[in-house]
């Protein structure tokens, strides 16, 4: 489980505001404004962590084990649609 407490690790320092960039972290605007993909390497899995950074909380919207070099379209979608939810929630609760 050291991957386990390589995400918690690299999450936090995100939540502190510190600002990850490559390798660790890149930037997808394919999935829209203030989203990133955080890299995690275990061995012989990849990991990949899809986050926003929003004013008050980082949202995570989905983690995966990537085994192919192009973001699957099916994860943008998921992402896309998750992140869509948690706005509406948001908006409901204000």
């Amino acid at each position: 489980m050291q991957h386990g407490r390589r995400q918690a690790a690299l999450l936090a320092l995100v939540q502190e505001g510190t600002e990850l960039g490559m390798p660790r972290s890149r930037r997808l605007r394919v999935i829209g404004p203030r989203c990133h993909e955080l890299r995690i390497d275990d061995g012989d899995v990849t990991w990949r962590i899809i986050y926003r950074i929003d004013a008050a909380a980082v949202v995570v919207p989905h983690l995966f084990a990537k085994k192919t070099r192009t973001l699957p379209k099916r994860v943008i979608e998921t992402c896309k649609h998750r992140l869509a939810t948690y706005d509406e929630q948001m908006k409901r609760r204000r």
